[in-house]
């Protein structure tokens, strides 16, 4: 599955309705706080009118540092996940429960420099673990190759916890030729720029979901 981030979008209306007209499965919707991360995203009051321009699910991935805070009101969206960082400043089970009790699916994502090992706590409690490419913060960075290391600690994961079924996606960097190497072991692919800096968005998702 493809999930499109607007991150870098300069006109976030017509980029909304360009992504509507595609196959892409979710938008990926980057919330900053400032703080957790230096980057800055617009505010809720902003946020929640995107379905004047999409019905696509959301895909919401938390860069914040008191996730509580902004779980209500994106779980009030069409969201089908979201996303907190392990790091953060709050409770971490709590927050997952709470995103769970919305109804939402709920992930975790991990950043360049922590271990797979450990997301083994939270497992019974989430349904998506969120890979990242780059460091958080900004689009447009260089997908980290050791990245792929982590899928696959991810894929033999899967395999020693079977009862646990949460899905893998990858973000950050993402084009045609990394996609084509974490394909084998993500189920969603999320990418920004390599979609958003081309005239046809729907060509550029289809080479996503190639494999090599």
């Amino acid at each position: 599955m493809i999930s499109v981030s607007f991150l870098t979008s300069k006109d976030i209306p017509k980029t909304l309705k360009k992504l509507n007209d595609t196959d892409a499965e979710f938008i990926h919707l980057d919330v900053m706080d400032g703080k957790y991360v230096n980057n800055k995203t617009l505010p809720f009051s902003e946020v929640k009118h995107i379905y004047e321009f999409t019905d696509k699910r959301l895909d919401v991935h938390l860069m914040v540092e008191s996730p509580s805070k902004y779980i209500k009101n994106y779980a009030s969206l069409n969201t089908e996940y979201i996303s907190i960082h392990l790091n953060t400043k709050e409770d971490l089970l709590a927050n997952l429960k709470l995103i769970k009790s919305y109804g939402i699916k709920a992930g975790i994502a991990i950043n360049p420099d922590e271990e797979v090992s450990l997301l083994i706590p939270y497992l019974p409690y989430i349904d998506l673990i969120l890979v990242m490419g780059v460091n958080p913060g900004m689009g447009g960075q260089k997908f980290i190759s050791k990245t792929i290391d982590k899928l696959k600690e991810l894929k033999v994961l899967r395999k020693e916890y079977p009862n646990f079924k949460f899905k893998v996606s990858v973000d950050g960097g993402v084009n045609d030729v990394v996609a084509s190497k974490v394909i084998n072991y993500t189920d969603i692919i999320v990418s920004g720029s390599y979609v958003l800096n081309s005239n046809d968005y729907q060509k550029q998702i289809n080479s996503l979901r190639i494999k090599s």
